[in-house]
């Protein structure tokens, strides 16, 4: 019998396994794939963004307990399991200069310290995939570069029998893939389907900011159409960080499915053969594993 395909997401906060690489992570539940988000920290420091839930006294004395209650749900829609890293939120810094960081954040730990509960999951876990977010976050979040800093540290030290003794037998992932959601093509195409259906778009703020941002190198389309009404279920599930009126629906979801029917993922380590571009983060493994294409 083959070997089941098992692939790690690795994310900051509550909410982002449910906003990148969401329906892609539906899709490889439903082919049989044994899926693992880990989520670094518990979201504390998260603002409340839905704005029919600001001011709701309950929430804001609970905000840690109902993210993790939003995870649960969100969890559940996705089919994925899902294991905490135990980091503290550091909060998105504002102003100018920009405030220090809180003691004690995730974003201020050690690195090679931070990477141990991370390369404990991944030793247990065994995943041949992981997927994270690139250098820069995908965004400038501290937790989010941290996230990228301790996945690549982990990727490389799980598989080294003298590191991080203690934290299982050694396992040796074979592809790193940063998640490339929210990318110039993506963004363009979306916006020049809601101005050809003659609706209004929330897309040309944000690609007037990216005018002079360079294109990272995606490699890696998944068709997963199909899961984008998953995918928004579980991010309606994170109801304290999620407009429901908000940009992430601006785009009914059939002109979605229709211009951009794909999530993307930047190949950033293989240890196996690979042709680009992919439609698959296993292509390369599958055959490897005696697994039929995908």
């Amino acid at each position: 019998m083959a070997e089941q395909l098992r692939l790690l997401a690795v994310h900051a906060h509550p909410d982002d396994e449910s906003s990148k690489g969401a329906a892609a992570m539906a899709r490889y539940v439903a082919e049989g794939v044994d899926v693992l988000v880990a989520t670094c920290t518990g979201g504390e420091r998260g603002d409340v963004l839905n704005p029919r839930l600001q001011g709701d006294p309950e929430i804001a004395a609970n905000l840690p307990e109902i993210r993790r209650r939003e995870m649960e749900r969100a969890r559940e829609i996705l089919g994925v399991r899902q294991t905490w890293l135990g980091f503290v939120d550091s909060g998105l810094p504002e102003g100018d200069p920009l405030p220090p960081l809180p003691a004690g954040c995730f974003a201020l730990q050690d690195v090679e310290e931070a990477a141990e509960p991370l390369v404990r999951v991944i030793r247990e876990f065994r995943p041949h995939v992981i997927t994270t977010y690139d250098e820069e976050g995908g965004y400038p979040h501290p937790d989010h570069i941290m996230c990228h800093k301790i996945t690549a540290a982990a990727f490389d030290a799980a598989p080294d029998p003298a590191a991080y003794p203690g934290t299982g037998a050694p396992w040796q992932p074979l592809k790193l893939y940063y998640n490339q959601t929210f990318s110039r093509p993506r963004t363009t195409a979306l916006h020049e389907a809601l101005l050809a259906a003659g609706l209004p778009s929330p897309y040309e703020e944000w690609l007037e900011r990216w005018a002079d941002r360079a294109d990272r190198a995606v490699t890696t389309h998944v068709d997963c159409a199909a899961w984008f009404e998953v995918r928004d279920r579980a991010l309606l599930a994170h109801a304290t960080q999620v407009d429901p009126d908000g940009v992430w629906f601006a785009c009914p979801l059939e002109m979605q499915q229709k211009a951009w029917p794909t999530e993307d993922f930047e190949l950033a380590r293989s240890l196996v053969p690979v042709s680009l571009p992919e439609d698959d983060l296993f292509a390369g493994i599958r055959s490897e594993l005696g697994e039929p294409a995908a």
